[in-house]
């Protein structure tokens, strides 16, 4: 188990701007570095899955904030591309497919408010039981994350879960940097533990339903953490429809909530495998599953009445909406449980 102080400078949640969720983006950053050169692209992640997270873009009621934050992240993506393609073949398929298009497109519009009719029948369903969210928090300059990464692909393939492996970057200076990583990941850990009152972070470190921790991670403590999240009453309700890329999203609370969420898109390469060639993990090859290469915060929600998103998304990777409460923060809103996640498939 690794541990890492948090700084003083806190920083958004997945946002790059600290303007709160509804003009929340993250960016896939520029995987590796040209310093690392040759031990780099020998590193390299080797078939990373199918690769182009794409852009995605989402129109709603709630999601009009987000437009001028997103056009302005669209001229950095431009520029992470360029640092991608100095460090070309260095990292394949997935991720670096990201790095050409990870930006949520634009966030507008109404998405066509639901009807009387459908407002009030969408209101009185009773919400389903959601996918428990396991976010794993990892490094491959992490000596103790290997074991947590083996049992991420474990239950990568359940129906009942949507694992997600985020990669922080708080361990790069070990001697490796993790071409998965991204400041953003980091900054998402560190804003969980705010929330609780913590100062400490570690890897590795999962995150169950956006409120269990569990710290260097087993598979019995990880069973009993779904279970229970799975036999809590779910809050909302989501139902996705359409596909090859056109998606409605619907959600529902009932009764209705009395604090705000975000909702958010994330897409990630479901397998890569990589040689560590320097830091802790030197002179192994790692399979990883189910590494999160995009985190987009698209719209807030508050709750109170049945609304339904239009989504696009691009590219082959898979991608997964989470609806999550957001809890008032010093500066920018922390996260809190995840009330409702599905695929969009």
């Amino acid at each position: 188990m690794a541990r890492a102080t948090i700084n003083a400078a806190f920083g958004g949640w997945i946002a790059l701007v600290a303007l709160g969720f509804g003009a929340g983006t993250a960016l896939a950053q520029a995987v590796g570095a040209a310093s690392g050169g040759a031990d780099t692209a020998a590193g390299a992640a080797n078939g990373a899955g199918p690769g182009g997270a794409g852009p995605a873009s989402v129109s709603g009621p709630a999601s009009g904030a987000a437009s001028g934050a997103l056009s302005a992240a669209g001229s950095a993506a431009s520029n992470v591309a360029g640092a991608a393609s100095a460090v070309a073949g260095a990292v394949t398929g997935a991720v670096s497919g990201a790095v050409s298009g990870a930006v949520a497109g634009a966030v507008s519009g109404p998405a066509g408010p639901l009807s009387a009719p459908e407002m009030a029948a969408t209101a009185s369903r009773p919400p389903v039981q959601s996918p428990i969210v396991v976010e794993l928090f990892t490094s491959q300059g992490c000596s103790a994350c290997p074991p947590a990464d083996a049992l991420m692909a474990k239950i990568a393939p359940r129906t009942d879960i949507i694992a997600l492996a985020l990669h922080v970057d708080y361990w790069d200076y070990l001697g490796w940097e993790d071409p998965f990583a991204q400041p953003a990941f980091t900054a998402r850990q560190k804003a969980y533990a705010r929330a609780k009152g913590e100062r400490m972070i570690y890897t590795p470190q999962m995150i169950v339903g956006g409120a269990e921790a569990l710290v260097a991670p087993e598979a019995p403590a990880l069973e009993a953490a779904v279970a229970k999240a799975a036999a809590a009453p779910s809050p909302v309700g989501i139902q996705v429809s359409g596909g090859a890329g056109q998606y409605q999203i619907e959600l529902w609370a009932n009764p209705p909530l009395t604090e705000g969420t975000v909702v958010q898109i994330v897409r990630y390469a479901p397998q890569a495998r990589v040689e560590i060639l320097r830091g802790e993990n030197a002179g192994l090859e790692l399979d990883y599953a189910n590494v999160v290469t995009a985190w987009h915060a698209v719209a807030e929600w508050d709750g109170t009445a049945p609304t339904r998103l239009n989504a696009k998304i691009e590219g082959e990777q898979p991608a997964v909406v989470i609806v999550q409460r957001a809890h008032p923060g010093k500066s920018v809103p922390l996260p809190g449980a995840i009330l409702a996640a599905a695929r969009l498939q």
